[in-house]
This record gives structure tokens, C-alpha cells and sequence, in this order.
């Protein structure tokens, strides 16, 4: 079949009328400070489902409360919340569209903790940021059910799939880098233990044909941060653990040394190319790619099978219906309401 933006595509039970994801991008918007989303939410991702977007990824969604960043995001770490969450996956499905949610913990990040939690007794850089409380053995074990929790209530709500949360500077990506674990019991010999725990707890919470996605930064950019071959070794290990789908991004372990992040459209697609060959699995690239040609482009070269736009999406929540009419592919699905406006 020709690999094409507006091709239909498939991984285990989860079918995409497209191949357009809507990257998970952190709206700071929960007024009344409890995880709960509300009308902001609501509005967001409705919009865009109806704006013609696959797959809708919701933002980052911790797993307790002192794991979010600030105290405006998401959370799922109570039964309470899935009738708010469920609102909003109903309307989406209601609008043709897919949907799931990044699972998280900030760790190390989390900003309006009292005292955050990490692998190890690292601060990340930045006068905002407290130096964080190791976790102990019995604490990870308990995080680990925390990330299986969150997941058995994303299914209760109707998520068609989960995305954990294993990039950017995160818990997991903490536990799985050599600049943020020094720790020297099994979870630090072993850096991708942590994350595989979670991915196999997680998966026993998902139905058997409900594919898991896992966002992972393919390199570090500070100073003595890993490179792709130790996330393609990540990779594998997760792999097997249950990861069906990679969501590939890039760096924010830190500030940036010798090795800067690009800042060109495309820069992270090589990276989703490495894992994607040596590994045979589907991938998402990401980063700057809303120039409709050129994520068109990403499909047809087999670069990746998905492509997440972010920016472009906030500024367009209609970017898909207009990528489809500049690429004149297949139906636009212009909602019948706005039809006259495209005449």
C-alpha cells in the first residue's frame, strides 16, 4: 500500500484513519489544582479531533500528585477522576478521532513538590528546581503500581491506547540515564530496570490488543549524556518488556553542552529512523514537522509510521484538514458545518 500522511494505518487493535498524531503538550490549565481536566481540556482536544487529527495523545498525566511538574497538570492517581477524563474521550471518539494519555511522574522536576523524588540526589539544574529525596526500593516498587494504577483508570476511561512518559527529564528517563542515576543497587546496574517494570505492570493493566507507546529521547545533549546507541539498547529492553510503538524526541535531561538540539524542521526524524531499523518496530517522529510536504515526506521515505505535530497544532487545531487539501489526499472530512468556507 502506498505509504502516504492520509494513508490508514494499523498496530495491533488500535486503527488510525491517518497517520497524524497530536503530540501530548502541556496545557497548565487545571484551575482548580486537582488533576482533574476541565472545560479548557475539553475544548482543546475536541477541537483538534474534529480538526481532523488520527490519533490524539493527551498531555502529560502523573501518576500522584507531588509527580507533576506544577500543580496546574493532569493527574490520574484517583478513581475520581475518570469520569472527567472519560468526557472528554467519548467526545473525541464522537468526532472520529483516537485517543490516549501519557502516563508520567516528574520526578526530579516536579516543581511544586515539597521534596521531589529521584533515582538519585540530583538536581536538575535551575534555581526553580529542589535537590530531590533518593527513592528507596520500596518507593519505586510503589511508583511502578502507581504507573499501573493510572493505566487500569486511562482503560476504565476508553483510551484506545497509553503512552508512558520515558523522555525529557522525567522519572523514567531519570532512571535510565548514566548523568541522573548513580545509584549501586539493581537500579543502577541495570538502567532500563525501572522502566521495564513499569511497562510490564502497566501492560497487565491493558487489553491484550491495545498497543503501548513509550516517548523516549533518542540522545541527551548535555555534557556526557547518552547517544542513540544506548537508546537503541533502551529500546530493546523495553521492547521486549511490551512497547509496541516508539515516540521518538530528543534531550531534557539538562542544559545543552558541546552537542546542541537542532533547530530545523525534521531534526529528530534520524532518530526515529535508527530505532525503527534496528529494532523493526513502528515509531512516531517529532519536532517541527507541520510543513505538510515534508510530513508526508516522513511517511513515504518509511522514516517513520506516525508523525506528532506539536506547535503546528496549537496554532492550527484544523492543521490535519488543511494538510490533507495542500496535499490533495484522499477525503478532507471538512465537517459539513464549516463546508462553505472551503468552497
Amino acid at each position: 500500500m502506498d505509504q502516504r500522511l492520509f494513508s490508514s494505518y494499523q498496530v495491533k487493535g488500535l486503527q488510525l484513519k491517518n497517520r497524524i498524531v497530536m503530540a501530548p503538550m502541556l496545557q497548565n490549565s487545571v484551575i482548580t489544582k486537582d488533576g482533574k481536566p476541565g472545560e479548557w481540556h475539553y475544548v482543546h482536544y475536541l477541537s483538534r479531533a474534529i480538526g481532523g487529527a488520527g490519533l490524539i495523545m493527551m498531555e502529560m498525566t502523573d501518576v500522584e500528585p507531588d509527580g507533576r511538574i506544577s500543580d496546574d497538570d493532569l493527574g490520574l492517581w484517583s478513581d475520581e477522576h475518570i469520569p472527567y477524563f472519560a468526557k472528554i474521550i467519548d467526545g473525541v471518539h464522537s468526532h472520529g478521532a483516537k485517543i490516549g494519555i501519557q502516563i508520567a511522574h516528574a520526578g526530579r522536576k516536579a516543581e511544586d513538590a515539597g521534596v521531589p523524588v529521584a533515582p538519585s540526589a540530583i538536581a536538575f539544574p535551575g534555581s526553580r528546581y529542589r535537590k530531590p529525596r533518593v527513592l528507596t526500593k520500596d518507593e519505586i516498587e510503589r511508583t511502578v503500581q502507581l504507573f499501573a494504577d493510572a493505566a487500569r483508570r486511562a482503560v476504565q476511561a476508553g483510551v484506545d491506547t497509553i503512552e508512558l512518559h520515558g523522555a525529557h527529564g522525567y522519572l523514567i528517563h531519570q532512571f535510565q540515564s548514566p548523568l541522573t542515576n548513580m545509584r549501586d543497587d539493581e537500579y543502577g546496574k541495570d538502567l532500563a530496570r525501572f522502566g521495564v517494570q513499569v511497562i510490564q505492570a502497566v501492560k497487565k493493566e491493558m487489553p491484550a490488543d491495545m498497543p503501548l507507546f513509550f516517548r523516549i529521547s533518542a540522545v541527551e545533549y548535555a555534557d556526557n549524556g547518552y547517544d542513540i546507541d544506548h537508546a537503541i539498547r533502551l529500546c530493546e529492553a523495553y521492547r521486549d518488556a511490551g512497547v509496541d510503538v516508539f515516540h521518538v524526541s530528543s534531550g531534557g535531561e539538562g542544559p545543552p553542552g558541546q552537542r546542541k538540539p537542532g533547530n530545523y524542521p525534521g531534526y529528530q526524524v534520524p532518530f526515529a529512523r535508527s530505532i525503527k531499523e534496528a529494532l523493526n518496530v513502528p515509531v512516531v517522529a517529532v519536532g517541527m514537522l507541520e510543513d505538510p510536504s515534508l510530513a508526508d515526506a516522513v511517511i513515504g521515505n518509511g522514516d517513520a509510521d506516525l508523525v506528532a505535530i506539536a506547535r503546528g497544532m496549537l496554532r492550527d487545531p484544523y492543521w490535519a484538514t488543511h494538510a490533507a487539501i495542500a496535499l490533495k489526499q484522499g477525503q478532507t472530512n471538512i465537517p459539513k458545518q464549516y463546508e462553505r468556507a472551503y468552497l
